[in-house]
């Protein structure tokens, strides 16, 4: 009778010993997965000239998605720069960084350098983004080789 309780209560430790690393893995998965990135284009993207000059952007990307596109100092004309800003921005808002870099935007008419410098800026900083799913990908090709060994 005494092994019977035993071995039970050694099954139920070791049940809850699993379910708790099972709990624990996955919120450290979910931890990782909500990075949020900031990207400064005025670095990466310094060649890049709109009608009167280059124009910087930070991108924030969160979780694999843009969630904001800030324009910052530049020398273009207000008027041009918030024409430009309203019509390329929101179609890159929202998107994972897979769909905006193979967005085709369409640029606002009469800010014609200026659109076109936001959108080269942004496919730059794009590029410069850390892909969670790129990242899945070589963990997991390593974890694979590995296994090969």
């Amino acid at each position: 009778m005494k092994k019977t309780i035993i071995i039970a209560a050694i099954m139920l430790l070791v049940a809850g010993t699993a379910s708790l690393d099972a709990r624990t893995k996955k919120k450290a998965s979910k931890s990782k997965a909500s990075t949020t990135q900031v990207i400064y284009t005025g670095d990466i993207a310094k060649k890049v000239i709109g009608y009167n000059g280059p124009i910087p952007l930070n991108i924030t990307i969160k979780s694999g998605v843009i969630e904001n596109i800030e324009v910052l100092e530049n020398q273009e004309s207000p008027g041009y720069m918030k024409r430009a800003t309203a019509k390329v921005l929101p179609q890159y808002i929202g998107k994972t960084v897979a769909e905006a870099k193979k967005l085709k935007a369409d640029i606002a008419t009469g800010a014609t350098y200026s659109s076109e410098a936001i959108i080269k800026n942004i496919q730059m900083g794009l590029d410069q983004a850390k892909s969670s799913t790129s990242q899945k990908k070589a963990t997991a090709k390593k974890k694979s080789s590995k296994k090969r060994r």
